[in-house]
């Protein structure tokens, strides 16, 4: 095992020990997964209903539609790192609450610390207001942002994806953009 893997080892049993963080108790941990020395990390908001039952992130009909867009610019899933901000599951699918985020932020400030992505790419508002806190997702999706060493990519939530055609449509059309996302990042 290497490094990066037995460091985000410990910092998944610390948030699993951590008894103040809210919901816990209440739903399972959703750590993330995949690629640990990846150039890229998905980020969404919280792990909804199959994501609490598998203990997974992105793997419900959001997930489903996120595979697809990766398959389709010949990024495979387990070739990415895919995570939220808070890592459990709000009540009722609900949206994480701003004391929720604040309270799980040391500890994706510390995975993405691990994992050293040259591009976060952010899945929906909240994620994407992590990192760029004025930022309105209709109007910076598919823009590439610039922070200190790290390239924020803020698309659409694949959720949203299934509920609109024209979101569905914003989102490929940026995802298909994320190869020469990538190119920039490593040049």
């Amino acid at each position: 095992m290497g490094e990066k893997q037995a460091q985000l080892d410990q910092l998944k049993k610390e948030i699993k020990n951590d008894k103040t963080l809210p919901l816990f108790g209440e739903a399972n941990l959703v750590f993330g997964e995949g690629d640990v020395n990846t150039k890229i990390m998905f980020i969404g908001e919280a792990p909804g209903f199959y994501e609490d039952q598998q203990m997974r992130p992105f793997v419900g009909q959001a997930g489903k539609l996120l595979d697809e867009l990766l398959v389709s610019i010949k990024l495979p899933r387990e070739f990415v790192y895919i995570t939220n901000i808070v890592k459990r599951r709000p009540p009722q699918n609900r949206d994480p609450l701003s004391e929720e985020i604040a309270a799980y932020k040391p500890y994706l400030k510390k995975q993405i610390q691990i994992i050293q992505p040259q591009v976060i790419a952010t899945l929906g508002r909240f994620s994407m207001n992590y990192f760029l806190p004025t930022a309105k997702i209709s109007q910076d999706h598919g823009k590439l942002f610039h922070l200190k060493t790290i390239y924020i990519y803020p698309l659409y939530h694949p959720a949203a994806a299934l509920r609109s055609t024209m979101v569905l449509d914003a989102l490929k059309k940026d995802f298909n953009k994320l190869p020469l996302v990538l190119k920039k990042a490593q040049a």
